[in-house]
């Protein structure tokens, strides 16, 4: 199949695209507006206090991240969540408040982010800082970690008795000094002076150790210190439902269900839809195409029951011309009209063809060769008492006594006749073909109403004999298949095709759409001083001719 005709074919289906695309929005717009509301708040923390060393080292911000991501793993653990179950008094299990918390690491940073969603914008926020106060309670470095408690108490004993051997050294550094001004002997000068280095390396050493001791106690610059540095903030718009998104991406996956739907059944169905199929994948001629004709009854099905200047009207005249056309060299006199099945309009379409014929003055002849469901006497309403098995069964039986007034100009009628169980055999007798003869003598052409070619052989018996051969297809019920074994099979009789006619197309097909919008707008006869249209008429276009005409 042309691939540009399968994707015209597709995009035929943008009606679907549409329907499908409306109501999954619209249903994804709903169901949104049902969802409960989402709220997300964030708290930041700070891991270590890296920042505040003055050279701090790689080594330094390697051990802090490495920290931050162990932090990050521990507060979606029972621990932590339960102890903020426990302080906030939530109705929750910790596994279900862990649905809700994501903890993670802001990359190439000591900063640990803790999100947490909840439906109410209050609680998400009690909860996110909950959390960062529980993980510094339960981390090394927290004054109230019971560990770091049960040391406290000795390392502030040891604080105070440092404070007191460092200020009373320093009161003896300052009487030594006050000696070695009023010293006489080198004697005691030295053992003073002696005396004083020894008491500054000691103050030295314990000041080192009130140091150590006092960031043990109050956390210091230890790699394991943990601060909030943005509090959780009240959010003020919901995450979710996000309405706008999901209503485009429902949008989308219905556009794309239908898109799939539409490729699906566009290569499932192998019916012809277009002249591009006739004439690109299946390499037939097209003689033209006909739009469907509204009505029920076969008075209403011809072109004429129209406008004289319809598009219907139009399509048929084209089809005429195009076969002059095509037998330009060799005028094809006897014709045979047929299709791949039933049910697709041929014996509308040679009427019409008869009608058109004679309209051009060429004297038409209709014989309906259809010897299992002749239609041609039902669609011109004439009794089919006798006919075509009468000029070929009886020798006494003239053409003249079964030519039928059809009511047209120039076109008669030869029904079928009373109908034989041999129509094959009758089809291809010399009788037939005697008749067949005689009749180029009656009109300048004689249109033959065949059956299917797939359903008998009575169309390629005459189709072998007859100058030219139209195979008429309906759009959108004939298929490639059917219609490719039917252009077989009138090969194999060496039938002369003349081309096809696609039946009853979209009015926005192809050639029908181009003639309807190029056809004559209005009549050239004049009723009460208005002209007639071919077509019906704007309410603008009314007033105009209106104000025209007055």
């Amino acid at each position: 199949m042309n691939q540009t005709n399968y994707i015209k074919r597709v995009l035929r289906w943008w009606w679907l695209f549409l329907v499908s695309m409306v109501i999954a929005g619209g249903a994804s717009y709903y169901a949104s507006l049902q969802m409960p509301k989402v709220y997300e708040t964030t708290t930041t923390m700070l891991v270590g206090q890296v920042f505040k060393t003055a050279n701090p080292t790689g080594q330094d911000f390697s051990t802090t991240e490495q920290l931050a991501e162990s932090y990050a793993q521990i507060i979606p653990r029972q621990p932590i969540l339960q102890a903020v179950i426990d302080n906030l008094g939530l109705n929750m299990s910790w596994t279900q408040l862990k649905r809700d918390v994501l903890a993670e690491t802001i990359p190439n940073t000591q900063l640990l982010a803790i999100t947490v969603q909840n439906n109410s914008p209050e609680l998400a926020v009690a909860i996110a800082d909950e959390i960062a106060y529980q993980l510094i309670l339960q981390s090394p470095t927290s004054p109230e970690n019971e560990a770091r408690a049960e040391h406290g108490a000795f390392v502030k004993q040891q604080l105070a008795g440092l404070e007191t051997r460092i200020a009373r050294s320093e009161a003896r550094l300052e009487e030594i000094d006050t000696l070695l001004n009023s010293a006489l002997s080198a004697r005691e000068i030295q053992n003073l002076e002696s005396e004083k280095r020894t008491l500054e390396a000691v103050i030295r050493d314990w000041q080192s150790s009130y140091v150590s001791l006092l960031n043990f106690f109050e956390g210091g610059d230890t790699s394991n210190y943990l601060t909030i540095i943005d509090p959780a903030q009240l959010p003020v718009r919901p995450v979710s439902p996000n309405i706008p998104l999901n209503v485009a991406l429902a949008a989308f996956m219905g556009f794309s269900l239908a898109l799939g739907a539409a490729i699906l059944l566009e290569y499932l169905d192998d019916t012809v839809k277009s002249t591009d199929d006739l004439a690109q994948e299946l390499n037939m001629t097209v003689l033209g195409s006909v739009t469907s004709i509204k009505g029920k009854s076969y008075k209403e099905k011809m072109a004429e029951a129209h406008a004289p200047f319809s598009p219907v009207s139009e399509s048929y005249r084209l089809i005429r011309t195009n076969m002059q056309f095509m037998a330009i060299d060799k005028p094809a006199q006897l014709v045979a009209v047929t299709s791949a099945g039933p049910g697709e309009g041929k014996s509308t379409t040679i009427a019409n063809l008869g009608v058109v014929m004679g309209q051009a003055e060429l004297r038409t002849i209709i014989v309906d060769a259809d010897l299992r469901q002749p239609t041609q006497h039902s669609i011109f309403r004439v009794p089919n008492t006798s006919g075509l098995t009468d000029l070929l069964l009886s020798s006494d039986a003239r053409i003249e006594d079964q030519l039928v007034q059809t009511g047209y100009d120039n076109v008669q009628l030869i029904t079928s006749g009373p109908l034989p169980p041999n129509s094959a055999e009758i089809l291809n007798s010399h009788s037939m073909q005697a008749l067949m003869e005689k009749l180029r003598d009656y009109a300048d052409i004689i249109l033959f109403d065949t059956p299917p070619i797939l359903m008998v052989t009575d169309a390629l018996v005459l189709s072998s004999r007859v100058d030219g051969t139209i195979l008429v297809v309906k759009a959108g019920q004939t298929r490639r298949a059917a219609l490719q074994e039917a252009l077989e099979r009138l090969k194999k009789v060496d039938s002369h095709l003349l081309g096809s006619i696609l039946n009853q197309i979209s009015p926005r097909s192809g050639s029908y759409y181009y003639s309807s919008h190029y056809s004559h707008s209005r009549a050239t006869t004049k009723e009460s001083g208005a002209y007639m249209t071919s077509a019906p008429r704007h309410w603008w276009q009314r007033i105009a001719d209106i104000r025209t005409n007055k």
